[in-house]
């Protein structure tokens, strides 16, 4: 199963680095787009999850870096959801 990360630029300007098990993700965000806050968690969510769920019906487990990135990313937007304007950005993928 082919693994990819993405990087992402929060509201404040921090980047990060983040993985999924499946190249999901791709259907979800394109590089250079941003998207609201609740938007960019709501796709994360979505995508992380059919991430994990293709891990689980190959090995029998679900992905834990899947969870835990989703986790990482859903802690991460909390600092932002009361700002409307706050917008995320997909900078990149790394294949």
């Amino acid at each position: 199963m082919p693994e990819m990360r993405f990087v992402i630029a929060w509201p404040d300007g921090r980047e990060e680095t983040c993985y999924s098990p499946s190249l999901v993700i791709r259907e979800f965000f394109e590089e250079g787009q941003t998207y609201p806050i609740r938007d960019f968690l709501d796709r994360s969510r979505k995508a992380l999850t059919i991430a994990s769920d293709r891990v689980e019906a190959k090995y029998g487990y679900p992905c834990s870096l899947a969870r835990g990135q989703l986790a990482r990313i859903e802690e991460g937007g909390s600092l932002f959801l009361a700002d409307v304007d706050a917008r995320v950005r997909c900078e990149s993928f790394i294949l």
